[in-house]
């Protein structure tokens, strides 16, 4: 008798948290599927964090709050012209709320960055387990959209760039460099502006990371992630955007 001895499954590669980070770029299958092993998410978050906080340092240096939140106004016509119809001086004071108000929101992106990445992920578990049976964790889920955020950082980079070299005037934290298609839209139309500012390079390319996250966790089709991922990054644009124009 003889007997054939059981080869185990070769193991996939252990990747170290910078590992996982620059395959993010390179090879985000691999970034991905090592989540299955350890769904550790700090270092990426760090990162965006440093990428976050060094923007808002540098646009405070070059231009200065109190023009970033002109530039802020700019995109909101009728809050500036509820500020225009009030005396010089209490429009004076209205402008230091909103600049001590625009500073302390910059430097509390980070907090905002991990509440939407916390929001996004709650809502891509539920609908993963539940309504497509996947057995995802709540830190899995959360992994996934920090890793897939790291575009972030190039995008926060390329803003820096242009501020240092002398550019970026017109800069908002809310779209630093010209990578969408709000160049193309009337900043006054608030609702298509907010559209078209979020139809962007660096988003579309977190969204892709996210859809290729989610197929690598659940074994599902990846078409079928890329649906769920899109449909509801839709979902949220329309509703922000509608939101934002009916306050603008």
């Amino acid at each position: 008798m003889s007997s054939t001895a059981t080869v185990p499954p070769p193991q996939p590669e252990r990747l170290s948290e910078v590992g996982r980070v620059v395959d993010t770029f390179v090879a985000p299958k691999k970034t991905f599927t090592d989540l299955r092993r350890s769904a550790n998410w700090l270092v990426p978050f760090l990162l965006l964090v440093i990428a976050t906080e060094a923007l808002v340092l540098v646009a405070d240096k070059k231009l200065g709050f109190e023009k970033i939140a002109e530039n802020g106004l700019a995109l909101q016509p009728k809050a500036a012209t509820r500020l225009d119809q009030l005396s010089a001086e209490d429009r004076a004071r209205q402008m230091q709320t909103v600049v001590k108000v625009t500073a302390i929101s910059s430097y509390l992106l980070p907090a905002i960055i991990l509440i939407f990445l916390l929001i996004f992920a709650a809502v891509l578990l539920a609908t993963f387990n539940f309504g497509l049976g996947a057995e995802l964790t709540f830190n899995q889920a959360l992994a996934v959209c920090v890793y897939a955020s790291l575009p972030g950082i190039i995008k926060s980079l390329l803003a820096i760039v242009v501020l240092m070299v002398g550019g970026g005037e017109s800069l908002t934290f809310q779209n630093p460099v010209a990578s969408n298609l709000s160049g193309l839209v009337d900043p006054s139309s608030h609702f298509l502006y907010s559209i078209a500012m979020q139809v962007d390079v660096f988003t579309i390319w977190t969204l892709v990371l996210s859809g290729i996250g989610f197929a690598c966790l659940t074994k599902l089709k990846t078409n079928n992630c890329f649906a769920v991922v899109f449909g509801w990054w839709a979902a949220w644009l329309l509703a922000t955007s509608g939101i934002g124009a009916a306050l603008s």
